[in-house]
């Protein structure tokens, strides 16, 4: 059932319960955990020696909303991509520190849009698009360590901000800024001696607020479903 919209001034957010919209999202989640069950019971992989380096590139899609912190109900879904390059040190076969820099697509969809004079566009969409840097622990576990679990800080700079109706530029209206935590669960395969492939569903939740002026909180939530290749570096 919609609630009531909330208009943090000239941006609003159109409100609805969380559990209308997160039915395709758990799908998707569910078919990559089946395939990661999957790859990790066929893989083959060998465990990072201490002091060693990884190198890695990946490519995911997204599903971004944002959800207010004063009931916890969340925006409509917008589906989006990301892009990201990786670097982890390990200190031993189980544990590493991981740095990403991620081009990460965000916002939410179905929302409105409050002119000046106080005219309201229903059903916009907004594009929030971000340079995101997670800097994360990551734990390497299972026979052969080839599944990880990591999670820690990140880091968003707003690229651009943009709405449906008009493509019209509103990142005046957000913060430039996102900070929260981000984590992820995956599973290595390795394609040669040189290359391994990755599968990983990950997620973020922001902390601060999305808006730049706004009568509450409203943050940013991302998951996606990553697939990408880990190189050594010696």
């Amino acid at each position: 059932m919609v609630q009531d919209a909330i208009k943090p001034e000239t941006c609003a957010v159109n409100i609805l319960v969380v559990h209308l919209h997160i039915n395709s999202s758990q799908n998707m989640k569910k078919l990559l955990i089946s395939l990661l069950a999957l790859a990790g019971i066929y893989s083959t992989a060998k465990a990072q020696n201490a002091n060693s380096n990884e190198f890695g590139v990946n490519i995911g899609v997204n599903q971004s909303t944002v959800q207010y912190s004063g009931t916890g109900e969340n925006s409509d879904y917008r589906g989006g991509f990301n892009l990201g390059i990786s670097g982890e040190h390990y200190f031993s076969d189980r544990w590493g520190i991981k740095v990403k820099v991620i081009y990460d697509q965000k916002g939410w969809g179905n929302g409105f849009l409050q002119l000046d004079d106080g005219t309201i566009i229903d059903h916009v969409d907004y594009h929030l698009n971000y340079i995101t840097i997670p800097v994360m622990a990551n734990w390497h576990f299972g026979r052969l360590r080839n599944w990880y679990l990591d999670f820690g800080p990140y880091f968003g700079f707003l690229t651009s901000a943009s709405e449906t109706s008009n493509t019209a530029d509103v990142k005046q209206f957000f913060n430039n800024t996102d900070v929260g935590i981000a984590f992820g669960l995956g599973v290595k395969v390795p394609v040669s001696n040189r290359a391994t492939l990755f599968f990983e569903v990950d997620g973020q939740g922001g902390f601060s607020n999305v808006f730049a002026q706004s009568d509450g909180t409203y943050q940013s939530i991302r998951s996606s479903l990553n697939i990408g290749l880990l190189f050594p570096i010696k």
